[in-house]
């Protein structure tokens, strides 16, 4: 086993500027690091983060969760197992896929979309990050919920204070206290909420986690509250940053970007590769439920495991010309890249694979063409280089562009 002196520290601003060398250097030299100040193990080939993942054998657990997420979201379905866990998802799930998404969720997001772009389609400017991106996401998932947008700057502080909770390597104990913080004030702000919503259900999201059962089990105010939380932060951070991802990857690469102005059907693929090539979540924790021989060494049992999706999904003996932003690259399946039998990292994979991934398709689908039609000649704004930022979750923190107005939208 490799130490981590001998690749650049995963806290260190060089590695937040530019992992992709880093993760290169721990795959080839490095492939299980012991990392003291997160006290964790740190893997980075796709063949042991698929394995964990996957977890076949028993071997890695989410007891993590315990301490990584409880404290800003409360008890989650993620920190679940066995038939607990495939009880409370049975719960969760239906709402994600299948009639419900076409036919309750789809006009939702259509609309959601349709609106944040009003107020920049004619004005042959905007920045699709703030303008868009990181609004989009939210607003649906209030919508969903049937909860009032006029919330949403609450929304989005909140989401901002539990991402950067999650993403507190260092231990930054003003960054704990305020994610604590946000987990009083939002059960103060949705509890009321569900208690009403059980007396008078709706078509919402809300009311069908109000009203599911399965096997005689139904959510308590409490899981459901855990379970917004949740959706607010993972679903609001992660498609955010994977709609910024999405545009910055095509505008440098402009064959590509006007291939997918083409032929619409084309935005899944560009979707699964970025997904690959620039993943919103880089990290993924578990803990090992017994000793396990990886790659790079043993890591023994009871430990915190640090699976890096980033470098995972650039491992040169998984794909081709890993480094290369590449939609039509033959090494991922887009038919199966928003389920569990994905072969990219970015949504996990095996029991915990994200409930949400269809939703993250749906929004990306609509929104990227939404915005391609809105901006036909869609473009960097000059000499602009949309550098990503983050460690934890990582993309763009703006993305300034310029296009003529369509003159139909």
């Amino acid at each position: 086993m490799s130490t981590a002196q001998q690749v650049p520290d995963i806290l260190s601003p060089e590695f937040a500027a530019d992992p992709y060398p880093a993760y290169r250097l721990m795959r080839d030299t490095a492939p299980l690091i012991w990392h003291e100040a997160t006290q964790s193990y740190i893997i980075s080939r796709y063949e042991d983060v698929e394995r964990v993942f996957k977890d076949r054998n028993g071997e890695f657990t989410t007891d993590n969760y315990d301490w990584q997420i409880e404290p800003v979201h409360g008890k989650t379905i993620l920190q679940l197992s066995g038939r607990e866990h495939a009880v409370r998802r049975a719960l969760v799930a239906p709402a994600f896929r299948g009639a419900d998404l076409q036919e309750k969720f789809l006009p939702v997001i259509e609309r959601n979309s349709r609106e944040l772009i009003d107020a920049f389609r004619n004005s042959g400017s905007a920045d699709l990050v703030n303008d868009y991106a990181t609004r989009f996401p939210v607003n649906v998932i209030a919508d969903m919920l049937g909860l009032d947008k006029a919330d949403h700057a609450r929304f989005h502080r909140w989401y901002t204070s539990v991402i950067a909770f999650l993403g507190n390597l260092s231990g930054d104990p003003e960054v704990a206290a305020a994610g604590e913080r946000t987990r009083v004030e939002f059960a103060e702000y949705m509890l009321p909420i569900i208690r009403e919503r059980r007396e008078s259900l709706g078509e919402d999201l809300l009311s069908t986690l109000c009203a599911a059962e399965v096997d005689g089990v139904r959510m308590s105010d409490e899981d459901i509250k855990a379970f917004c939380s949740l959706l607010l932060a993972a679903g609001g951070d992660t498609t955010d940053k994977a709609i910024a991802s999405i545009f910055a990857n095509l505008l440098l690469h402009p064959d590509q970007l006007a291939a997918v102005r083409a032929n619409r059907d084309l935005i899944p693929r560009a979707f699964a590769e970025t997904l690959r090539y620039t993943p919103p979540v880089h990290m993924i924790m578990r803990q090992s439920a017994t000793e396990v021989k990886l790659s790079g060494g043993t890591i023994p049992a009871g430990v915190t495991v640090t699976c890096l999706i980033g470098a995972a999904n650039r491992d040169e003996s998984r794909y081709r010309a890993p480094d290369r932003f590449d939609i039509f690259r033959d090494d991922l399946t887009t038919t199966t890249a928003f389920s569990a039998a994905a072969d990219h990292l970015a949504f996990a994979l095996g029991r915990h694979f994200c409930v949400g991934a269809l939703l993250a398709k749906a929004e990306v689908e609509i929104g990227v063409s939404q915005l391609l039609n809105a901006m036909p000649d869609i473009r960097l704004a000059d000499d602009f280089d949309p550098v990503e930022q983050g460690v934890f979750t990582r993309g763009p923190q703006r993305l300034p562009v310029r296009f003529t107005p369509a003159t139909a939208a």
